[in-house]
């Protein structure tokens, strides 16, 4: 019997989308992943769990409509021809196989495909560069051309129903669409039928859609995508202007309208930079100008803010690519009544990093996710223990938290030892910097299920020593031999990362502050440089919090720009952007070389030309070490370990290798299910194997 509480009973009211009918109103919309056609088993498990969780329609992520369309280093979909059906089949039926409804998104690139793999020239409605930095240049289309477009989608349509999909989608959104750069009046520069005024440049859109619903329509709801507004003013498509008037010209046509902004750093902005519910302002719109169902996105992930949605008549359906991801039970655990159990997105972005990097996509919330297949995870199920061993985790921090709630579930008794008097280690410090508080919700979720486990003890304020660890293992009738040791890690002081592998020479001449002691509440000094050889958010969100703070800062790398690998999670511009507006000074691709007494030397990356600058407070943000030191002092009193009884003795997390908070959270949860479990010593998980 539901436990669900009966407000939230119109999420699960069915919806009616063209011939096919919705389960619940909860709507996966379409996201990369980095899996795509190279991982069609990886894929199709990851999917698979989505339906399960309860999401009533599931869709793909982009799917190339034609070799002509080719995303070359992405690992997206592919339905180029018929050989393509058989993979992407294998998502429709596991999706179909829980009861939910799948979608997929059919695209082609235009201009934003360089084509790389394919080598033929891209397209576009008029003569244009690619929006990118590569050295090829997109051919304007032919009336020939156009048609050749509009045969290619009608073919993946029908191949797409084919393959078993129930939504066919016609995606014109992100700026990375054909369909998209034909209403743009900046990159349509044509003068026919197809350019000039928004009628015309609606042509095409109008003619494709209403081709796929004649080639598919009698049993697939066809959907459209639509971008309603750039976030440009006047020099883009506005949901004040063009935007609105797209919707009213085709309002009745689609069976369903899933709207967004534009580009994607936009649509999935990170709550370092955007709220849950921050698209609502642009799409409340078009709910007005239909019928028919309305999908939006938001990052949401309160019950109650998606049914305030419904009732203020902003959508019919819930849209989600990351809530989804962190919790892909999350509609189930509303209608069961388990909404303290909801794993709520942080809005980190890792998930999308995946995808840039081609490997299948990771997130910080949900360790299993990429894992289902080939690790056989499932994020609401793991292996019950084999036996009533105790287990003792010494660190609260993303890594020991999650491996005490994982081993917890499985029924071991677990004893979490935190030397602070709050959990959460770095995540609880990280979450105090500017932007990064929901970066919280990692502790609060496993705090808050851990409590409720009678088979785990949680104790603040424990500091464990050598002597302590021994003493623990060494108890007869509630013994705990099996030792995980997650006691983080810290930042290094001399300056050794990428750039440098020895110490930066005069660091003792100059007041020197690492990130740990920023975020413990140490006071900065007078003008501060921050040397960051770390690349990742923490050089940038120290910079914002300094000059808050009050401070002049110079931000100091040797990468091109600021935060550079945050190009992974679509936030270094408006991370560049924001500091630069706060009045950070920047220098990059800038070596720090050499120290002084209230002085530090710059060297250009390339041709050493130095540069001396004021500093009072140098703050490096380099490499990290393990805290390992109990480990290793363990490991040479293995007399006294094998007297305890001591019987596994392992570093997990930051501890074992410092990384990202994902990765420690990963490595926690890998603690707890492979513990008492045999691997082989090569690859310990599936391959998906191209096969000669």
């Amino acid at each position: 019997m539901s436990g669900r509480d009966p407000y939230y009973d119109i999420l699960f009211e069915k919806i009616q989308i063209g011939p096919v009918t919705a389960r619940n109103r909860f709507y996966q919309v379409p996201h990369c992943n980095g899996m795509g056609y190279l991982r069609p088993n990886t894929l199709a498990a990851m999917r698979g769990i989505k339906a399960e969780g309860g999401w009533a329609v599931v869709c793909t992520e982009e799917v190339e409509i034609h070799a002509n369309s080719d995303n070359g280093s992405a690992v997206e979909g592919r339905l180029w021809d018929d050989e393509d059906i058989p993979a992407l089949a294998k998502m429709a039926e596991a999706v179909h196989e829980h009861g939910a409804l799948a979608g997929i998104e059919l695209v082609h690139g235009g201009y934003s495909s360089a084509n790389h793999y394919s080598r033929i020239p891209p397209i576009a409605p008029s003569l244009t560069s690619v929006n990118s930095y590569d050295p090829v240049q997109a051919r304007a289309m032919t009336k020939s051309d156009i048609r050749d477009f509009r045969r290619w989608h009608r073919k993946a349509a029908l191949r797409s129903k084919q393959a078993g999909f129930d939504l066919v989608y016609v995606y014109a959104g992100h700026n990375l669409t054909l369909l998209m750069h034909f209403l743009s009046r900046r990159f349509n520069q044509r003068t026919d039928e197809y350019g000039g005024s928004i009628e015309n440049r609606i042509r095409l859109f109008r003619e494709v859609l209403e081709e796929t619903i004649e080639a598919v329509g009698d049993n697939c709801a066809i959907a459209v995508r639509f971008a309603v507004d750039e976030l440009l003013g006047p020099k883009g498509i506005t949901c004040k202007s063009e935007g609105r008037e797209v919707v009213e010209i085709l309002a009745e046509i689609p069976d369903l309208w899933d709207v967004n902004i534009s580009e994607w750093e936009n649509d999935s902005a990170t709550s370092r930079f955007q709220k849950e519910g921050y698209q609502e302002p642009y799409i409340s719109f078009v709910k007005s100008l239909t019928s028919k169902p309305v999908v939006g996105v938001g990052r949401y992930t309160s019950p109650d803010t998606m049914v305030s949605l419904i009732h203020n008549g902003v959508m019919d359906m819930i849209g989600a690519a990351r809530p989804s991801i962190a919790d892909p039970f999350l509609p189930k655990k509303i209608e069961e009544g388990r909404l303290d159990e909801i794993r709520e997105c942080i809005g980190c972005n890792i998930c999308v990093a995946g995808d840039w990097l081609s490997v299948p996509m990771r997130c910080t919330q949900n360790p299993t996710m990429g894992e289902e297949w080939r690790r056989g995870w499932h994020p609401e199920r793991i292996e019950p223990s084999k036996s009533e061993k105790g287990i003792l985790v010494v660190g609260g921090g993303p890594a020991g938290l999650e491996c005490a709630l994982s081993l917890g579930k499985r029924g071991y008794r677990v004893i979490l030892a935190e030397a602070s008097e709050v959990l959460g280690g770095r995540v609880y410090r990280e979450s105090m910097l500017p932007g990064l508080a929901e970066w919280r919700r990692v502790s609060e979720y496993r705090e808050n299920l851990l409590e409720k486990i009678d088979m785990v003890k949680l104790y603040r304020a424990s500091k464990l020593s050598t002597e302590d660890i021994i003493e623990f293992s060494a108890k007869d009738k509630f013994e705990y031999s099996h030792v995980f040791l997650a006691t983080g890690a810290r930042w290094r002081r001399d300056g050794i990362g990428r750039q440098h592998r020895k110490p930066i020479p005069g660091l003792e001449k100059i007041t020197l502050m690492t990130p740990d002691e920023l975020m413990d509440g140490v006071g900065a000094s007078g003008r501060v440089v921050i040397f960051d050889d770390d690349h990742y958010y923490m050089g940038g969100v120290l910079a914002e919090k300094l000059v808050l703070e009050g401070h002049k800062v110079l931000l100091v790398t040797p990468a091109p720009d600021i935060s550079n690998w945050t190009h992974h999670t679509m936030e270094q511009g408006l991370i560049q952007s924001k500091l630069l507006k706060l009045g950070v000074e920047i220098a990059t691709q800038q070596n720090l070389v050499s120290v002084n007494s209230k002085q530090i030397e710059l060297a250009c990356v390339f041709t050493d030309r130095r540069t001396l600058h004021e500093c009072e407070t140098l703050v490096l943000v380099t490499e990290r070490l393990p805290n390992d030191e109990i480990y290793h002092a363990l490991q040479e009193r293995q007399k006294e370990l094998t007297e305890s009884g001591l019987k596994t003795l392992k570093c997990i997390g930051d501890c074992f290798a410092p990384g990202i908070i994902a990765a420690s959270v990963h490595s926690g949860h890998l603690a707890a299910r492979e513990f008492e479990k045999d691997f082989p010593d090569d690859v310990p998980f599936l391959r998906e194997r191209v096969v000669v």
